[in-house]
Order: C-alpha cells, then sequence, then structure tokens
C-alpha cells in the first residue's frame, strides 16, 4: 500500500479509503486510482485488507463433503445471497474429520472472519472449539444442529418421517428402518424420529441390523449391506425406509444385482424409499419415493440470519435463538 501510494501520488490513508470504499473519495481521485491501478497492476490482499479491518467481509461455511449435492446447493444459495450483501463466502470441507473441521476452524479464525456457517460433523466434533468460535463471532448450523441450544437451521426429522412413514403405512407393508452411518446427528435423529412416528401410528418399529461404521460413502454402504441382508435373511418387511436417498440408491442396486423387483406393484418384491430429494433420485431405477428437503431455503435462511447477527451488537446468541425447522414434501415416485 505504501508502495502504491507513493506511485500514485496520493496519501496512504486516501488510497486506503479507495479500497474500503471508491465512492468516499472524490471522482477526480477515484479516477486517479484507477488509472495508477492499471499501470501498476497492483492489487490490495483480500485477506491482509481483512486482518486491519475492525469488521470483515468475509464469511466462513464449513461442510462435511464438497462433492455431495445437497452441500452444493446449499453452498451455492448462501453463497449469492452473501455477495450481493458485500461479503464474500468462502468455503471449507471437513471431509467428514473431526481434525480437518477444527483446522478450517482455525483457518477461519486466522482470515478474520465476521461469521460463519457450519454443517457440523456433530457426533466427532469437538464442541469446546466451536463453543470458542460461538463466543467470539455470530455462527449458525445448518444440516444438523450441533446441540438442542445452538442457531440452526434445517429440516424437521420428526415432520418429515410423520409424513412418509404415515404414506408407506397406509400404501403397503409398515416400513422396517435401514439407517445411515453415524457421521453427523441427523443419524440418530433421523432413526429416533422414524421410531416416534411408528409408535404413533400404533405400528412396530423395525431397525435393520447394519454395520457400524463413519463412511460418508453412503451409496457403497447401503449396498454393501442391503446385499449381506438380502443374501442372507432378508428384511423383516418388504417395505424399506431408508435414512437418506444416498443409502437407498445402495439399496435399490443391490436388489437389482439379485435380480429383485423393486416397487410399489404386486409383482414387486420390494418397496424402497428415502429421505432428501437427492438430485438424482427421479433419475434412479425405479425413480425414488423420498421425502423433500428445500435446500434453497435452508441456504437462504442461514445466511440471513447469520446477517442479522452480524447487525447486532453481541456476536453471541441466545440459547435456541434462531432455531428454525422446516416442513419437508412428499415426492411420490414409483420405488414405494
Amino acid at each position: 500500500m505504501e508502495d502504491f501510494s507513493a506511485f500514485v501520488g496520493l496519501s496512504r490513508t486516501t488510497v486506503s479509503k479507495y479500497f474500503n470504499d471508491p465512492n468516499s473519495v472524490r471522482k477526480n481521485t477515484r479516477s486517479a486510482i484507477e488509472v495508477a491501478l492499471k499501470k501498476s497492476d497492483f492489487r490490495p490482499s483480500m485477506f491482509a485488507v481483512n486482518l486491519n479491518r475492525r469488521r470483515s467481509n468475509i464469511l466462513g461455511v464449513i461442510i462435511p463433503n464438497s462433492t455431495d449435492p445437497f452441500y452444493m446447493a446449499l453452498t451455492r444459495r448462501i453463497e449469492t445471497i452473501a455477495n450481493e450483501a458485500g461479503f464474500l463466502a468462502f468455503v471449507l470441507s471437513s471431509d467428514g474429520r473431526a481434525e480437518m473441521e477444527d483446522q478450517a476452524i482455525q483457518t477461519f479464525k486466522s482470515m478474520n472472519i465476521a461469521g460463519a456457517i457450519i454443517a457440523p460433523l456433530g457426533v466427532q466434533s469437538h464442541h469446546r472449539i466451536l463453543a470458542e468460535l460461538g463466543a467470539s463471532i455470530p455462527l449458525i448450523y445448518v444440516d444438523s444442529p450441533l446441540d438442542e441450544t445452538s442457531s440452526f437451521v434445517g429440516t424437521d426429522n420428526r415432520q418429515s418421517f410423520r409424513l412418509i412413514v404415515d404414506y408407506l403405512c397406509r400404501s403397503g407393508a409398515p416400513p422396517c428402518y435401514f439407517a445411515m452411518p453415524l457421521v453427523n446427528n441427523n443419524a440418530n435423529a433421523r432413526q429416533d424420529a422414524y421410531v416416534e412416528a411408528m409408535r404413533q401410528f400404533k405400528m412396530t418399529p423395525s431397525i435393520v441390523p447394519v454395520t457400524d461404521t463413519r463412511s460418508w460413502d453412503f451409496e457403497k454402504f447401503g449396498f454393501d449391506e442391503a446385499l449381506r441382508i438380502l443374501k442372507g435373511p432378508g428384511f423383516a418387511t418388504r417395505t424399506v425406509l431408508c435414512a437418506n436417498d444416498r443409502v437407498a440408491l445402495g439399496v435399490i442396486a443391490a436388489a437389482y444385482q439379485l435380480g429383485l423387483k423393486v416397487g410399489h406393484g404386486a409383482d414387486c418384491d420390494l418397496r424402497v424409499a428415502g429421505h432428501d430429494d437427492h438430485p438424482l433420485s427421479r433419475y434412479a431405477c425405479p425413480p425414488l419415493t423420498t421425502v423433500a428437503q428445500n435446500y434453497n431455503e435452508i441456504g437462504r435462511l442461514a445466511i440471513e440470519l447469520l446477517l442479522e447477527r452480524l447487525d447486532e451488537k453481541s456476536p453471541a446468541a441466545k440459547p435456541g435463538a434462531g432455531r428454525i425447522l422446516l416442513n419437508a414434501e412428499l415426492m411420490l415416485r414409483s420405488s414405494a
């Protein structure tokens, strides 16, 4: 900045004002700086500028899996709204590992971010580190809550499982539950929601015994476990409700490999349903019956809640403040 100030022939203070807000300097001054920028090819370091600011314009986003279409859609929505509000959303992946989640948090601290949106691992997260971050900057959780008191935007699992369990019980054999790997708090919350829904409808819950794993490769998990079960004793009922669509896609593939027909008709061997409305679920064979999370709305509400929190005097939210649960929509397709 000192070198560029000397090059353009203006004070460092004036040049700094321009980079913070070009409209804060006179038109002639702005023109002189912009001509000098083209001649010198000077560009200020965005990260250095933010370190020197009392309020940064960088927002941090941490997701557990950068290749999952749910998180891709979520971050795209967050980035768009953040940019419109004059912020840069910087996205890092924890890759499903607690140590990577910790490293992402430390990276964001070094960048002096203004606030953060995190899809936490939950069961593996180091709660103390996240609590320290939440005490220093506004912090919103998405997808799965860290605990019952943190600010959170996501789908109401109890509502979504009531919806699909009700449909499956009314339209055929009551469903058994095929769990997802225990990688975040959704794993336990969705199983509990299934059990609660079955009991509400006076049905006996049936949990499929699966291998305890922490893998994010949900399709392979669903395929391997379903293949093992179908080659052995089979499912307790011909209707299988999976914790998410990616697991369900694996179950459908296993059934196909064994020559079993998945669908709703009388000539079908198995009904399979999922949860989330994964972008590929409608193109499965057969198309997957599921409940749809509103990805765009979760992203919109999360970033808007964070921006509201940034305007408040205290970065830390009151326990339970800003907890938003969205209803899911039933998507009826031929798999169930």
